[in-house]
C-alpha cells in the first residue's frame, strides 16, 4: 500500500535530487496533453455525420469549450487546493491529481458515446481541470525546494514537461483515432479511454519516486549569498500578504497577457494549420507535437537563461519578441511559407512556455521562498483567466470571419489582436517594482 502522508516522502540522507526531476516529468507530460486537445476538435465536430457534419454534431466552438473550462479549472483548483499541497506534500496530491485528470478521460469517452456536450464539460473541463491543477503546482514547489541555488532553471524542469504533453498526447491521440475509427465512430471515444490508463500508470510512477527534502537541506557545497539585485529578496512574504500588494498583481497582468497570446492559438493549432495552409490532419497533428516541443523546450531554456539575465529582463524579451513574431505571421501566410509560418508560431510557443517557467522563479525573487508554492496557485488564477480570453477569442473570432472571408485569412486579424495583449503585458512587467519591506515576514518557522 502506498503511504501517501508527506512524512513518508521526506528523502533518506544522500538521496539524489536529480531524481526529483523525472517524478515531476512523469506527471506534467500527462497533464500536459490539454495542450493536444485541438486534434479532437475537427474529429468531434463530425462524431454523428462521420464523413461530413451533421446538423445534430457539436462545433469546433463548442468543444472548444472543454478546453476553455479545463484550464480555467488548473488555475482555479490551484489557488483553493495551494495550502492543502504544501501541507499534503507531493504524492499524495499527484495521486488526487491523476484521479481527477484519468477519471476526466474516461468522462469524456463517455461524453463522446453518448454524444452529451455536458459530460465532455463535467469530465474533461470540471473533473479533468481540477486534476491539471493539482498536478501542476505540486512537482513546481517540491523541485524549487531541491533546487535553490538555481531556481530558473528548477521551475524550467518542474514545467517543461507539461509544455511537451501535446508532444505526446497529440500524435498519439491522432493514431488511436486513427485505429478505432469505423464506420460508425470517429475513434475519439475509444482513443480517450485508452490514453486514461496510460496516463495512470505514468503518473503512479512519479508519485512512487517523488520526495522532498528533510528540514535545513541544502546542496552540498551551496551556501545562501545576500542579493544585491533590487527585485530580489532574502526575506519572505506570506501567501495572505503577498496577493494584497501591486507586485503580485502585475504578475497577474503579466502572466494573463502572455497566456491569452499564445494558449488561444495552441488550442486552436491543428483546425488553423489546415485552413491556412491546406495540411493533412496528420501533418497538422505533427505540428501540434512541434509545437509541444518548442513549449517544452522554451521552458527550460528560458527560464534557464532568466538566472543570468533577470525575471523582469526576459519577460521583455517574451513581449517584445513576441509581439513582432505574431505581427509577422500573417506575411508568413500571404507568402504561403508554410515553413515559415511553423518558425514564428514555434518561437512565440518558446516564449509562452518560458513564460510560465519563469514566473515562479519570479515570484520567489519577490516575495521570497516560504510558502511560495501556495503564491504560486494564486497567481495561476491569472492562467484560468487567459483560458476564457484566448482560446474563447480565437474560437469565436475565427468561426465569425469564415462567415465572411475565406477560411485561409480568417485568422490574420486574430494574430494583430495577439500583439495588443502583449503589449499590455509588458507595460505590466515595467512597472514592477520591489516589494516594500512592510510586508515581510520575521519568522517563517510558523
Amino acid at each position: 500500500m502506498l503511504n501517501l502522508s508527506r512524512a513518508a516522502t521526506v528523502a533518506q540522507a544522500g538521496f539524489n535530487r536529480w531524481l526529483v526531476p523525472p517524478a515531476a516529468i512523469a506527471v506534467h507530460m500527462c497533464i500536459g496533453q490539454v495542450y493536444g486537445f485541438s486534434v479532437f476538435k475537427k474529429p468531434l465536430a463530425k462524431a454523428i455525420g462521420i464523413t461530413a457534419p451533421a446538423a445534430t454534431d457539436w462545433t469546433e466552438a463548442d468543444v472548444g469549450v472543454a478546453y476553455s473550462i479545463a484550464l480555467a479549472l488548473l488555475g482555479i483548483s490551484a489557488a483553493v487546493f495551494g495550502k492543502w499541497v504544501e501541507r499534503s506534500g507531493p504524492r499524495k496530491t499527484m495521486v488526487a491529481s491523476m484521479v481527477c485528470f484519468c477519471t476526466g478521460l474516461l468522462l469524456s469517452s463517455l461524453a463522446v458515446k453518448t454524444h452529451q456536450l455536458w459530460l465532455l464539460y463535467l469530465g474533461y473541463g470540471l473533473v479533468g481541470g481540477i486534476g491539471l491543477g493539482l498536478g501542476y503546482i505540486a512537482p513546481v514547489s517540491t523541485l524549487m525546494k531541491w533546487f535553490p541555488d538555481r531556481p530558473g532553471m528548477a521551475t524550467g524542469m518542474a514545467i517543461m514537461g507539461f509544455g511537451g504533453g501535446a508532444l505526446i498526447g497529440g500524435p498519439m491521440a491522432e493514431e488511436l483515432m486513427k485505429k478505432y475509427a469505423s464506420a460508425t465512430s470517429v475513434g475519439a471515444s475509444e482513443a480517450m479511454m485508452l490514453m486514461a490508463g496510460l496516463y495512470a500508470v505514468s503518473m503512479l510512477f512519479g508519485a512512487i519516486i517523488v520526495r522532498v527534502p528533510a528540514d535545513g537541506w541544502k546542496p552540498a557545497g551551496w551556501e545562501p549569498k545576500e542579493h544585491v539585485k533590487p527585485l530580489v529578496t532574502n526575506a519572505s512574504v506570506s501567501v495572505d500578504v503577498a496577493w494584497k500588494t501591486p507586485q503580485f498583481w502585475m504578475l497577474w497582468v503579466v502572466l494573463c497577457m502572455n497566456v491569452s497570446a499564445g494558449i488561444g492559438i495552441l488550442g486552436q493549432a491543428s483546425p488553423m494549420i489546415q485552413d491556412m495552409f491546406k495540411v493533412t490532419p496528420a501533418a497538422a497533428a505533427g505540428y501540434v507535437g512541434l509545437l509541444s516541443l518548442c513549449n517544452l523546450g522554451g521552458r527550460f531554456f528560458w527560464s534557464s537563461m532568466s538566472d543570468l539575465v533577470g525575471r523582469k529582463g526576459i519577460y521583455c524579451i517574451y513581449f517584445i519578441l513576441g509581439a513582432a513574431l505574431y505581427a509577422s505571421v500573417p506575411w508568413t501566410q500571404g507568402r504561403g511559407s508554410v515553413t515559415l509560418f511553423v518558425v514564428a508560431t514555434g518561437l512565440i510557443l518558446t516564449m509562452y512556455g518560458g513564460g510560465f517557467a519563469t514566473i515562479p522563479a519570479y515570484l520567489r525573487d519577490l516575495f521570497g521562498s516560504y510558502q511560495v508554492g501556495a503564491i504560486h496557485g494564486r497567481l495561476i488564477t491569472a492562467w484560468s483567466m487567459a483560458a476564457i480570453i484566448g482560446p474563447q477569442l480565437v474560437d469565436r473570432l475565427s468561426v465569425a470571419n469564415k462567415k465572411t472571408m475565406p477560411p485561409d485569412q480568417a485568422y490574420n486579424s486574430i494574430f494583430h489582436l495577439m500583439v495588443a495583449l502583449l503589449v499590455v503585458g509588458l507595460v505590466a512587467n515595467l512597472l514592477v517594482r520591489p516589494v516594500d519591506a512592510k510586508h515581510h515576514v520575521r519568522d517563517t518557522a510558523a
